[in-house]
């Protein structure tokens, strides 16, 4: 079955597909006025899924006054140049930790003990792993973005150094980022595209000790049903499986 173009997962909180079968997420958050603010980009080649979503919240991407990204990779910031200058932003928000990556267009160093760490490491090059992205603002943790009424900064490192998430306390909306994935069913994604893996699972436990209704994965469909739940009883059947531990 086709993605539809755009979820709504609460008021004012959209989630685009930016990739077939929801495997990579954008989100679209709408002001009062009118004005949009999307969290992360997709990939170079999301454009006409971006398009089609934000249509069929009625908007374009001449309405995106703010773009943030969750961290420096090609699938999260892939097509943010582009959109960038197609919007007529100044630049995109993004964590101090990650921004430096950002602007290189090369993500951080991943995980040197897999082999695809390493072969992505070796793939790796300033502007080959998605274009260079101008960065005009940097945010550090426990920082609220003035987004929509107050967008919290939760940092969770260990996917990249800056990774973070984003809690929405207005809607109880949580964007995870990367620190939990849910395609096919709760993960920590792939440990061959994270920095430190274990980094990225000790910190992935901040989420379940915060308050939300939704769990909104920019990897995998959101979740409104007993999400806080779920999501930590995901986290305690990781810690009785040993998977904080080498």
């Amino acid at each position: 079955m086709a993605n539809q173009p755009a979820y709504e997962v609460a008021k004012n909180i959209w989630r685009i597909p930016a990739a077939a079968f929801d495997f990579v997420n954008i989100y679209a958050l709408v002001e009062d006025d009118g004005g949009v603010t999307l969290v992360d980009t997709g990939v170079k080649s999301s454009q006409k899924r971006t398009v089609a979503g934000l249509a069929a919240i009625g908007k374009t991407v001449r309405d995106v006054q703010r773009i943030v990204l969750t961290h420096a990779h090609s699938d999260h910031a892939g097509n943010a140049a582009h959109l960038t200058e197609e919007a007529g932003l100044e630049g995109v928000a993004i964590s101090a930790i990650d921004a430096p990556f950002a602007r290189l267009g090369q993500a951080p160093g991943r995980d040197p003990s897999t082999r695809l760490g390493r072969l992505l490491n070796r793939m790796s090059k300033p502007g080959k792993d998605f274009p260079a992205v101008v960065v005009g603002e940097e945010f550090a943790d426990g920082d609220v973005l003035p987004i929509a009424g107050g967008l919290r900064v939760v940092h969770t490192p260990g996917h990249t150094p800056g990774h973070v998430a984003l809690m929405h306390e207005g809607t109880g909306v949580l964007i995870t980022g990367d620190s939990i994935w849910n395609v096919r069913k709760l993960s920590f994604g792939v440990r061959g595209f994270c920095s430190d893996i274990m980094l990225n699972r000790r910190t992935a436990h901040v989420l379940g000790e915060m308050d939300y209704e939704v769990a909104a994965f920019t990897h995998g469909p959101h979740v409104s049903d007993r999400a806080r739940e779920r999501v930590r009883g995901y986290l305690a059947d990781a810690v009785k499986a040993g998977k904080l531990s080498e």
